[in-house]
């Protein structure tokens, strides 16, 4: 079967057609490369600063309102992780002092999360060593013209994945 052919699938309805070689290529050079610069920039984060990239992205996602406080549903939402996911990072994090919890004043079930200065320090320390690496790998790698080009295509994909899913 040609990669532009279409077949029926098991319920009868028509499938989309392949991908083409181009099409193919752009497709399995993107999962190729987010994968091994994901494995290279946690093996950086872990190495520079101790942090995993859940610790890392919970620090700076805490760190990105004014008072550093988000509802655990909100940062569970914002994180596109599962509160018991992140009720279980939160522990591990705040027995390490980077974050505390206390108990949500609107709502008596609900918690708070925010950074402590254990935890302010450890990101100011950790960022510049991130953003090296990110450049190192990724940013410094790109003309300027193919930063401009996948700017647009996540904001493409984003607007899409928005209107498909609750992100």
């Amino acid at each position: 079967m040609s990669t532009s052919e279409v077949r029926p699938d098991p319920a009868g309805e028509t499938a989309p057609p392949w991908l083409t070689e181009r099409e193919q290529r752009a497709w399995m050079g993107y999962r190729r490369m987010r994968t091994l610069l994901d494995l290279q920039l946690a093996r950086d984060l872990n190495r520079d600063s101790g942090l995993s990239e859940p610790d890392y992205d919970v620090l700076s996602t805490l760190s990105e309102v004014a008072d550093s406080r988000w509802r655990a549903g909100d940062l569970a939402q914002r994180l596109s992780w599962s509160t018991s996911r992140l009720t279980h990072h939160v522990n591990r994090m705040q027995a390490r002092g980077l974050v505390a919890r206390e108990a949500c004043p609107d709502d008596g079930r609900g918690a708070v999360i925010f950074l402590t200065a254990v935890g302010w320090a450890t990101l100011r320390a950790a960022a510049p060593w991130h953003v090296r690496s990110v450049r190192e790998h990724f940013i410094d790698l790109l003309t300027e013209d193919q930063i401009d080009a996948l700017a647009a295509i996540g904001q493409t994909v984003i607007a899409h994945l928005a209107e498909v899913t609750a992100i």
